[in-house]
């Protein structure tokens, strides 16, 4: 009975585990650019109570042993990098990514983060920069008095000044892919870093092989299901009653236990 609550109890802690990554897809579901995550389960050591050795009392060998399970274990939660609807915004400086790829972000401190966001914006010094007011890499810096501004699919900038026809080139949009995008580290504002998991980046121009396209006036959507995280909601739900109710069937035989000697 021991052994039946300590393993219904990390059922239910592996379970709520469970709700709260759901729950933050769902949080989520609006998010530019935002991916899902799973979190992934391993079952842990098993006693085992007799071998399926050949018992020589007996004359012949047991086809399986006699193994009682410990439980569970979450051990990670894995971000699916599959692609996300994309919708049309008409601003001129919203950029999806169609395909493979991170847009380069230039953070405070001098590194960089890679983004799915593309929602880009000019600042007070004609910058592109994010929402947050960091800056695109390559840095991207748009004229005063632009009419008019064209991202080609291969990620090319450029602009067309008031009172001339011709446009001009100012700049490129260079994007990042990893063997293991999974392994990057989410560290918030739709950003992520690399680690060791994801491997290093390698550095390409949209269109190239291996890397998406850049879509001007689209942005791509979260890659969440709704429909499916409710259903997986309800069946974490579910199991999570199922657990607590081992608990209490578990209390119940010990108090069965208890009662014998009186």
């Amino acid at each position: 009975m021991f052994r039946s609550l300590r393993i219904a109890a990390l059922g239910m802690a592996g379970q709520q585990l469970n709700v709260d990554v759901i729950s933050n897809n769902l949080a989520n579901v609006n998010t530019t650019g935002y991916k899902k995550t799973n979190i992934e389960f391993q079952d842990l050591l098993y006693n085992t109570i007799q071998t399926g050795s050949a018992d020589g009392s007996v004359g012949h060998e047991k086809p399986s042993a006699l193994e009682i399970g410990s439980g569970n274990r979450p051990v990670s939660t894995y971000r699916s990098f599959t692609q996300g609807d994309v919708s049309e915004t008409g601003n001129s400086l919203d950029v999806a990514i169609n395909g493979r790829g991170f847009f380069q972000i230039l953070n405070t401190d001098g590194t960089i983060s890679y983004s799915r966001d593309g929602t880009f914006r000019v600042n007070a010094q004609g910058n592109v920069v994010t929402t947050t007011g960091l800056s695109v890499y390559p840095e991207l810096t748009i004229p005063e008095d632009t009419a008019s501004i064209n991202i080609a699919q291969d990620g090319t900038v450029s602009v067309i000044i008031d009172g001339q026809v011709d446009p001009e080139e100012i700049g490129q949009i260079e994007l990042a892919t990893f063997m293991n995008p999974a392994g990057l580290k989410a560290i918030g504002g739709n950003l992520y870093s690399e680690t060791e998991s994801s491997g290093q980046a390698s550095y390409g121009m949209p269109g190239d092989a291996g890397f998406g396209t850049t879509l001007q006036g689209y942005l791509e959507k979260s890659n969440v299901d709704v429909v499916q995280e409710m259903i997986s909601l309800i069946v974490s739900q579910r199991a999570y009653e199922i657990n607590s109710k081992a608990v209490k069937t578990a209390d119940e035989l010990l108090a069965i236990t208890n009662n014998i000697k009186r």
